[in-house]
């Protein structure tokens, strides 16, 4: 089975270079990052980690760097002289965590998993444990690893339907990357069920809850809100504040019409749109302009004004869910299963989200069981829950109360987890 692995592999990669050489050719970066795909390491990268006992964490998009946040922190607190190296797949993880991961010593890309350049780049770096966040399970990087002693564990685990159903076409080979994985410190009980079913042994299992309940990176001051929304062109007293955040093609549409039809019942109403896909930000221009609007990019203010801001950077919208007074996320209008509801439950925001959250299934029933957060299932309905919470203060207040308690609950599973790595370093 491992040979059929490598083969589709390699011939994947292989396959892709046509793909590779045009992106090399459109994409500022994409060299730098296809050059670590490769295991082509910058040597600045890894003086400070390679063979040093490092710590390795791994985090292949934005939400698992967000979910890895908490972690580093933790880790930096309970190991201080330990060097801390992060790996990304994406080029929107690798900024995040840029943004976001003051704590980590190095980061870099994770090679393609074919085993002579897993070996390599695992026979230079030599970290003492390696955390894999989520699920990101690859099975040479796994032998490697196995191979030579080095413990791994997974931490803030979550297994979805899909992820079952992928994995389990590894056949054999999926039984071999669970029994290489020293801990599964899983987000709930249902995802401790999942991996157990998926061949990792019971008692290699625990429940340690949601690493994204412990987030602090988004926090922000009152005069950092102030400086804020005076850079965004807001009044916090005379503008309401609508974000809609991560949103995906087909989602822009409805929101642009239920902004107009929710401003004609509060004028005073305000949109900031933040695209999960910054790249598809002249898309989203072009749908607001279609509907009479004046949207102006996030990076070009305060030099232009416009009436509606679109968010084109990356690692920012966590803060700036502090600044709004509703918040929708995206993802959910759509069959795409939502995006993190936990970031504006963090600042205590009353939430809305579409039907389709199953991606995000527990925090979702979490938040909407205790009347945190509310459904809406298109772009009236989204209207009409919008002028609902301007006019109705106290039901929008005490909607982000109830948001801002279940973070508190919830809290310490970052922690919970870096106790069980002190029992492999």
């Amino acid at each position: 089975m491992r040979f059929f692995y490598n083969f589709l592999a390699s011939l994947f990669v292989l396959c892709a270079l046509p793909v590779f050489f045009w992106r090399l050719m459109k994409e500022p970066g994409f060299g730098e990052r296809l050059k670590q795909w490769f295991g082509f390491l910058p040597a600045e990268s890894l003086e400070s980690v390679a063979k040093q006992q490092c710590l390795w964490l791994h985090a292949a998009s934005v939400g698992e760097i967000v979910a890895a946040s908490p972690i580093v922190k933790e880790m930096r607190a309970a190991f201080p002289t330990r060097k801390i190296l992060i790996s990304t797949v994406t080029v929107t993880g690798h900024e995040m965590a840029k943004k976001i991961l003051p704590d980590a010593d190095s980061i870099i890309f994770f090679p393609f998993d074919l085993p002579w350049l897993i070996e390599s780049v695992v026979r230079r770096i030599e970290p003492a444990l390696f955390v894999l966040v989520e699920t990101e399970l690859w099975p040479n990087f796994l032998q490697a690893m196995e191979k030579r002693k080095i413990p791994v564990l997974m931490v803030n685990g979550r297994i979805s339907d899909k992820s079952i159903k992928r994995y389990h076409y590894l056949f054999s080979l999926l039984r071999e990357m669970m029994q290489s994985v020293s801990l599964f410190c899983m987000q709930s009980s249902q995802d401790a069920s999942r991996i157990i079913t998926m061949g990792a042994l019971p008692e290699k299992v625990v429940v340690t809850g949601n690493t994204k309940f412990d987030q602090t990176y988004t926090v922000v001051t009152p005069l950092e809100k102030k400086h804020l929304l005076a850079n965004l062109g807001y009044s916090e007293e005379n503008d309401f504040l609508f974000i809609a955040g991560s949103t995906h093609e087909g989602e822009e549409d409805q929101i642009f019409a239920a902004y107009l039809l929710a401003r004609q019942s509060v004028p005073a109403l305000k949109l900031m749109i933040a695209p999960r896909d910054i790249r598809r930000s002249a898309e989203v221009i072009k749908i607001a302009e279609g509907y009479s609007l004046f949207p102006i990019r996030r990076t070009e203010l305060p030099d232009k004004t416009g009436d509606v801001v679109l968010l084109d950077t990356i690692g920012e919208l966590g803060r700036l869910y502090s600044l709004g007074n509703i918040i929708f996320v995206g993802g959910s209008l759509i069959q795409r299963g939502g995006h993190n509801i936990l970031e504006p439950a963090a600042h205590g925001k009353p939430i809305l989200v579409g039907p389709h959250m199953f991606n995000f299934k527990e925090s979702y029933a979490l938040l909407q069981g205790r009347g945190a957060c509310m459904t809406v299932h298109d772009s009236k309905e989204l209207a009409e829950k919008i002028v609902l919470l301007v006019q109705d203060r106290e039901a929008a207040k005490n909607m982000g109360r109830s948001a801002a308690e279940i973070m508190r609950e919830n809290s310490g599973a970052a922690r919970k987890s870096v106790e069980y790595m002190r029992r492999y370093v």
